[in-house]
């Protein structure tokens, strides 16, 4: 696949994969992204996950016309990236690679060797000439390994991103971007959302026309929205108007408190109610909602002296992700001592800029009209 007349994708489709990284179900695949700029020196730009080794050598000696490549390029030591280093130096003898000097450390982990012999390390401004066009390095540390750089072609305007802007899914998949590239970058990059920061300020200093990223397509349009979002993403903001609603629950009841909630929210004119029962719903999409709203509602069980499995689970996996800037309310269940809202604002006191809002509902068992009527004060604090 042409990028453009000198930039050709040469990466490969994942259909057989059922968990990336053994804990996203990705239902339409993935791609390991990987290109070849064609100029007087020929560079690679990453390899891609070890299953597919065969596929992309022939990709890459199919788009070089037989020619040796002159110049590896390794953006991100992760293995699903760099799983080929080792066998394409093989394969091309006469070949550099070219990283940063964290990820020659990485390679002789993985590799046990550090390529000393043949290597270019670069960092944040250096440069490599291939003939018509000069390469600039840009250090993105934490974008989402410390070693990770990105690359600008100023001769085609590309930025090859690295992880950055990437997606789940398959290429020959047709799908809404945003909705897999949310998952992805809530779920993979989240918790670095100031050095992603760091990165989109440097990036708006370059001219970019195409973006490529190491998984999901190549972005060649509009690129100010999948900017927009990834800002909105990285700096913690609101990206949808209305409430979510996280919840757990044993017998019933506390879903149907949950549920009369929702109602009442969608009566006194709130533009969207989402509701997750995360004991069945996908846990890396009920993650992603909760960073893309500004009011959160966490409902559950007191269970064992701490509060039901899987929403402690949840409650592990946003803070973890830096969970900030939102307006939280809690609703908890206990038939003898209801303890889960203290253990949950527990669990959240690191997080920033969080406001608890007054009129926490409290269910002895069952709901009642005092747990309607306290239901009904909770809908309008949340929507004041």
């Amino acid at each position: 696949m042409k990028i453009t007349d000198t930039v050709i994708y040469i990466g490969v489709d994942d259909k057989k994969i059922d968990l990336f990284e053994g804990m996203y179900d990705v239902p339409n695949g993935i791609s390991y992204n990987s290109y070849v700029i064609l100029d007087e020196k020929i560079a690679v730009m990453d390899t891609v996950d070890a299953n597919f080794g065969d596929e992309w050598l022939k990709n890459l000696d199919e788009a070089t016309g037989g020619k040796a490549p002159d110049y590896l390029i390794v953006q991100h030591m992760e293995p699903d990236h760099s799983a080929n280093i080792a066998r394409f130096l093989e394969k091309y003898p006469e070949a550099t690679v070219v990283s940063s000097q964290r990820a020659f450390v990485m390679m002789k982990n993985f590799f046990g060797t550090d390529y000393a012999d043949r290597r270019i390390i670069v960092g944040e401004g250096d440069t490599l000439d291939l003939g018509s066009r000069t390469l600039s390095f840009v250090g993105a540390p934490m974008v989402h390994w410390p070693e990770v750089i990105v690359t600008y072609d100023s001769k085609d305007k590309i930025l090859f991103s690295a992880d950055g802007f990437g997606k789940f899914g398959a290429l020959d998949t047709e799908e809404d971007w945003a909705c897999e590239a949310r998952r992805y970058y809530i779920g993979i990059v989240g918790k670095f959302g100031k050095p992603v920061q760091t990165l989109l300020k440097k990036a708006a200093a370059l001219d970019i026309a195409i973006i490529c990223p190491l998984h999901g397509p190549v972005l060649t349009e509009n690129l100010g929205y999948y900017i927009n979002l990834y800002d909105i993403w990285s700096s913690y903001g609101v990206e949808r108007e209305g409430v979510i609603i996280n919840y757990t629950s044993v017998y019933g009841n506390t879903k149907k408190a949950v549920e009369i909630l929702a109602e009442k929210l969608r009566e006194k004119g709130c533009p969207k109610v989402c509701v997750n029962d995360l004991a069945r719903c996908d846990m890396a999409e009920a993650v992603e909602d909760t960073f893309s709203y500004g009011r959160i509602v966490f409902a559950t069980t007191t269970y064992n002296g701490s509060i039901f499995p899987f929403m402690h689970h949840f409650m592990t996996a946003i803070t973890e992700r830096d969970f900030q800037n939102r307006r939280v309310a809690f609703i908890e269940n206990g038939t003898w001592a209801p303890l889960a809202t203290k253990v949950m604002k527990g669990m959240l006191e690191g997080c920033k800029n969080l406001t608890y809002i007054e009129n926490n509902v409290s269910i002895m068992s069952a709901v009642n009209n005092e747990t309607i009527e306290a239901l009904d004060k909770l809908a309008d604090e949340i929507l004041a």
